[in-house]
């Protein structure tokens, strides 16, 4: 195409459309075009099983905790009481953020009811402890064996006698 529009010596946009509509496109046509042979309509209609608004919609998966409840956004959702089936914990679930900004959640294809719980409170930092005493422990030589191996031992016999006594 850029060979084309250099030898056509098209300098501008306007030049390229006009290049395009009275010389390109007539001869792309004539080389590759084909009649329609017939024209069928494909498309399906929109039967009760498939929910249009589910169909259009943004899905994730997620794993439902132990508490049922799961993360999407930052936020946290629980299943209602109401929903909760056995088994259901550690198993997938499907999110379906709509349209229209609603977030639904299926579980083996029915859908639970879901709110979102409460924010976490933020963790109350403890008070800050008194400070270790370092002076004990001067630059990490303790003195408390010093001269410890320098004072002969008993003999190993010695040692085992006095034991028995």
């Amino acid at each position: 195409m850029v060979k084309l529009l250099r030898l056509a010596k098209v300098k501008d946009i306007a030049g390229c459309n006009e290049f395009l509509e009275k010389e390109y496109w007539p001869e792309w046509n004539e080389r590759f075009a084909q009649p329609l042979s017939s024209v069928m309509d494909l498309h399906r209609p929109l039967t009760k099983e498939i929910e249009l608004a589910g169909a259009l919609s943004h899905v994730e998966q997620r794993v439902i905790s132990n508490d049922y409840t799961f993360s999407f956004a930052g936020r946290r959702y629980q299943i209602a009481r109401a929903a909760v089936q056995a088994g259901m914990k550690r198993q997938r679930l499907r999110l379906e953020l709509r349209l229209d900004g609603v977030l639904q959640a299926r579980y083996e294809g029915k859908y639970v009811e879901i709110s979102e719980c409460g924010v976490k409170p933020v963790p109350v930092p403890a008070a800050p402890r008194k400070p270790v005493r370092k002076d004990h422990n001067v630059g990490g030589k303790s003195r408390w064996m010093q001269g410890f191996f320098d004072q002969p031992g008993a003999l190993l016999w010695q040692a085992i006698r006095d034991s028995r006594d």
